[in-house]
């Protein structure tokens, strides 16, 4: 058998000089990234783009795949569906081989029909609806995160188990995610005798006051909320909580565990749980990965960077393995040959989820997000 570039990159996992990519280069594999890269969420969708850099930075360093260089062809659809449709079909027409992406559920489920149409395979880093790869409607997707409800029931669990509360919220932004999530926990509160569910209930995301459901909260009782939604919706609703003298357990999910989310909440972050991507800070290619970010941006990754750079290793590694970009050959390595990454050494099953990977609790400690053990 021959030794792969990417075999022998990823056993040395040594430091390697620039190698421009994103530029028109004959005879290329074409790695599409597709997420918000610019607007309220683009937190989570950049340091997928600069995964994806180093990535195939030390790939082509190494000869590429197969041969080809690897170019980049970077997308923003701003986490919004009607926007992933119109970012799906440019890159289809650009002609991808695979893309890396999209990051929010709602974003990739609409651009996914598109992909399937031109026989493309996507992978995310972040979209965790459980319909995406359950369903069976899109054999084209894989991710590299578990699922929201093996999150879900994370958060019910631990406000069950862990702090005891006897009396739950759950909220959500109305969206394919935080739905899909908060549907979820009440599935399991409602399925649990150990605690009432007290309020269920949607809120429009971008309002500027929440002060009607926070009473809400208040006057239900509730011991603890449960949130399904992102970062923007979460720091006001916990910032008028706080103000309004409201000491109850706020715990929420890996669209909330995000270093924006402290920034804006500021002091009243302090105490908040979310659920996220498994701490694999002690991975020799985490911290190899760590360190070229480090060296390339000068500041530490944000947040899906360990999933997104799996991803993008999963990708290439897939079709190298296959020795081509026919849709079938890529989708048969993904299943059948494990690959080293940040995540560990991954493979994924016949629905696309990674096996293996998983989430934790954290909370934020002194200004950061600190895994709860």
């Amino acid at each position: 058998m021959k030794r792969h570039p990417i075999a022998k990159w990823i056993a040395a996992a040594a430091a390697v000089c620039l190698v421009l990519t994103g530029t028109a280069m004959a005879d290329t594999i074409k790695l599409g990234v597709a997420g918000p890269h610019s607007g309220d969420l683009a937190s989570y969708g950049i340091p997928t783009v600069k995964a994806a850099e180093l990535v195939v930075k030390d790939i082509n360093a190494a000869g590429g795949v197969n041969g080809k260089m690897v170019e980049l062809l970077v997308e923003d659809d701003v986490c919004k569906p009607e926007i992933a449709t119109n970012t799906a079909t440019k890159l289809v027409s650009q002609g991808v081989n695979v893309v890396l992406g999209h990051i929010c559920s709602g974003a990739t489920k609409a651009a996914l029909g598109i992909y399937k149409s031109a026989n493309i395979i996507v992978m995310s880093p972040s979209a965790t609806n459980p319909a995406l790869t359950q369903s069976g409607d899109y054999p084209n997707f894989y991710r590299t995160i578990a699922s929201d409800d093996a999150q879900a029931r994370l958060e019910v669990d631990f406000a069950l188990d862990t702090l005891k509360v006897k009396k739950i919220a759950v909220l959500h932004d109305k969206g394919d995610y935080g739905k899909g999530l908060a549907e979820f926990a009440k599935k399991f509160l409602e399925a649990d005798n150990r605690a009432e569910l007290v309020l269920y209930e949607g809120i429009t995301p971008g309002a500027v006051d929440y002060s009607a459901v926070v009473q809400k909260i208040k006057r239900s009782g509730a011991e603890a909320v449960i949130f399904g939604g992102y970062h923007p919706e979460a720091s006001k609703l916990v910032t008028l909580m706080r103000k309004k003298k409201m000491d109850i357990y706020f715990i929420s999910d890996d669209g909330v565990k995000d270093d924006t989310f402290i920034k804006v909440a500021g002091e009243y972050a302090e105490g908040v749980y979310a659920t996220g991507p498994k701490d694999v800070a002690n991975n020799p290619m985490t911290i190899k990965a760590v360190k070229e970010h480090k060296d390339a941006y000068g500041e530490d990754p944000g947040a899906f960077f360990e999933n997104a750079y799996a991803a993008a290793l999963a990708l290439l590694n897939a079709i190298e393995q296959a020795d081509s970009t026919d849709y079938d050959a890529i989708a048969n390595a993904l299943h059948n040959d494990l690959v080293d990454t940040p995540l560990g050494k991954i493979k994924f099953d016949e629905r696309g989820d990674a096996i293996g990977v998983g989430f934790s609790v954290y909370q934020v400690q002194g200004g950061q997000y600190v895994e709860v053990k």
